[in-house]
């Protein structure tokens, strides 16, 4: 909760400024926005240019230190990093487009809904039960017919979604919701199993995935914010299908690239996915999945952890209203200022995962404590709207700690997106990763019914408890995992 309190105090310092007549002058330039949304996002946009600098100067990787010298094995190695550089960039160039042609697409789908007049509850029940069915069966084609193949069916898919989308017909939307869930299913496993193995297949050490996840969730948060803007300027320009027809576009650029990968398949020897069958593949991930602790400890705690995450995303809008903030609620300046707390949180995991390594305990164990970490400062930083939305005589005075609070809860976003993949290239196997990655999303949809239900069910002041125990039971699942030396566990088997 402290650093939800320091947010807090930044935002009420920052309200005692409003004495001055400069400041009178500065907001007369700006966006006709309440102040109070105007200095959320200068002192988030601060806190991420310090972060940024900070981390870009004052930060090196262990291994990159003394890359300048001469010697033969510094010279090896500042070749291994410079292959590791590029295979990052084309793995991170794709994954930044696909997901800004997906925030594209998710912040306007609601409303291209609304002005077909269709059932839009019906249709968003339809991608999730989807979703839901084909999960189980999916990751394990994955496997079995290539990763690299599996993301260029995502594509395909996605390019007739959106085109679909230009349709009013609802049986035509409904296909499209269909098969929306299908490539939901592959979006969240055939690039991360392709990109594992692929580090692996080309010898980089596996210390360094934690780098890749550090990118991609930066750049996650980058894009969101991106694709607010975009996808904004679209709709004034084509109307309401306009973002969709942007993200066909950006889709077709994922494809090219896409083309480029070198293929790889959920095999423990070369050439051994063409005489494995889809069925072996499927009983093996649920095999694997239920015998062995570690993977589905794992599933439970990111299932926990994402599941409440997703049942904050349906409140926080509904209790930023309820609190008739000053002026109004500019929902998109907020979301804004989310997405720069989880582009923070994804700059800030290195350096965390560098000092728990350094100072409390050793880096086999790193990433299972960090996890823990981050997962008890969602929960506390939940517990913020809980307490305050109980108490009916303080809650019309919380709106700033609420609202610091939600900044704390998008910075844990960004930290434990980077920590769960490398918990999951720890812990999974490479030749069942797309498969076991969908086993996942069982228990993962599970939450998100629940919380969901929640949500219409239950007080908000409840459905933040919880949220927070979600997060708690995560961390305390999570600590499970934190194991002594001798039990170090690699690729999905121990190796004591």
């Amino acid at each position: 909760m402290r650093t939800a309190t320091i947010l807090a105090g930044l935002f009420r310092s920052a309200a005692a400024s409003d004495v001055h007549a400069d400041s009178d002058i500065l907001f007369g330039m700006l966006p006709d926005w309440p102040r109070w949304a105007i200095r959320l996002l200068f002192i988030m946009g601060s806190i991420l240019t310090v972060t940024l600098l900070g981390t870009y100067f004052g930060y090196t990787p262990e291994d990159e230190k003394g890359l300048d010298d001469k010697s033969k094995s510094s010279a090896a190695q500042s070749k291994l990093h410079a292959e590791f550089n590029t295979f990052r960039t084309q793995y991170i160039c794709v994954y930044l487009v696909i997901m800004l042609a997906d925030w594209m697409q998710g912040t306007h789908m609601y409303t291209l809904y609304l002005s077909y007049g269709v059932n839009i509850s019906a249709l968003f029940l339809t991608g999730f039960l989807s979703g839901a069915i084909f999960a189980p069966f999916l990751g394990s084609a994955v496997d079995k017919f290539g990763r690299k193949k599996s993301c260029i069916v995502y594509c395909v898919l996605e390019i007739i979604i959106n085109t679909l989308e230009h349709s009013t017909n609802f049986h035509l939307l409904l296909l499209g919701r269909v098969l929306g869930g299908i490539s939901t299913n592959l979006l969240f496993s055939a690039f991360e199993s392709w990109m594992t193995t692929e580090h692996r297949h080309r010898g980089f050490p596996d210390s360094w995935l934690a780098r890749t996840y550090s990118a991609a969730s930066i750049g996650n948060g980058t894009m969101a914010i991106l694709a607010g803007v975009i996808a904004q300027v679209m709709e004034d320009k084509l109307g309401h299908i306009g973002p969709f027809q942007g993200a066909i576009a950006l889709t077709v650029l994922a494809l090219i690239l896409v083309s480029r990968w070198e293929e790889n398949y959920g095999e423990k020897q070369e050439g051994e996915h063409s005489k494995s069958s889809l069925y072996h593949q499927f009983t093996e991930g649920w095999k694997a999945t239920l015998t062995d602790s570690h993977i589905w400890r794992i599933g439970m705690t990111q299932s926990l952890s994402e599941g409440a995450m997703y049942t904050f995303v349906f409140m926080w809008v509904p209790t930023l209203l309820s609190m008739d903030p000053p002026g109004g609620l500019p929902t998109g300046a907020v979301f804004s200022a989310l997405m720069m707390a989880v582009t923070i949180g994804g700059l800030l995991f290195q350096p965390l995962e560098t000092f728990v390594s350094n100072y409390m305990v050793s880096e086999s164990n790193a990433s299972e404590l960090s996890a823990s970490l981050i997962y008890i400062l969602a929960a506390s930083s939940m517990a913020v709207p809980a307490y305050c939305l109980s108490n009916a005589s303080s809650s019309a005075h919380c709106f700033e700690d609420i609202l610091a609070a939600f900044m704390v809860i998008e910075m844990c976003v960004g930290l434990f997106m980077p920590v769960a993949g490398t918990l999951r290239s720890k812990y999974v196997p490479d030749n069942l990763q797309g498969g076991i990655l969908n086993i996942f999303r069982l228990p993962l949809n599970a939450v998100v019914v629940a919380g969901t239900h929640a949500t219409d069910v239950m007080e908000p002041a409840n459905v933040f408890v919880l949220v927070s125990g979600c997060f708690l039971a995560a961390a305390l699942l999570q600590a499970t995992l934190i194991t002594k030396p001798a039990e170090v566990v690699a690729n999905g088997k121990k190796t004591n």
